[in-house]
């Protein structure tokens, strides 16, 4: 019964307990912040978005050439990218694919079809950065839209 009265009188654990706990938050988000401001820093983790630019990007149905340029975060055409093209709500034999040149650019020749009852459709563009390049292409390109004449 002494040991159980004792314990209760005594509170200098909870005393120093909020100030240690707050200590070590206080430690914890200033390395945090060092950390990532470190990282940060870092040009070698950044890449750039790729995105791919049709021309024309208003096609028939039938057997069209379209020019695609593939063009960085900045506007500036990519060499060595592949280019995939293939269909969306409009239809395509075979799935077609090629490499741009040193302009960035590749011709890709399409035969879109519609469906039945279908006044216009589009082909979707997919780009394959260049191998160990700092490219990506996460985001959704531009579309061929296909528009019955």
């Amino acid at each position: 019964m002494r040991a159980l009265e004792r314990f209760r009188a005594d509170d200098r654990g909870i005393e120093g307990l909020p100030i240690r706990l707050v200590i070590a938050l206080v430690v914890g988000v200033a390395s945090l912040s060092v950390m990532m401001n470190m990282l940060s820093g870092l040009n070698g983790m950044s890449v750039s978005e790729l995105d791919a630019k049709p021309s024309p990007e208003v096609v028939g149905p039938g057997s069209d050439q379209v020019d695609i340029t593939v063009v960085d975060a900045d506007g500036e055409p990519v060499a060595d990218a592949t280019v995939v093209v293939r269909g969306g709500s409009a239809t395509l034999d075979e799935v077609r694919t090629a490499t741009t040149g040193d302009d960035g650019t590749v011709t890709v020749s399409v035969d879109p079809e519609l469906g039945p009852n279908q006044r216009e459709g589009t082909l979707q563009i997919g780009v394959k950065p260049p191998a160990g390049s700092e490219y990506t292409d996460e985001r959704e390109n531009t579309k061929i839209l296909v528009v019955e004449d």
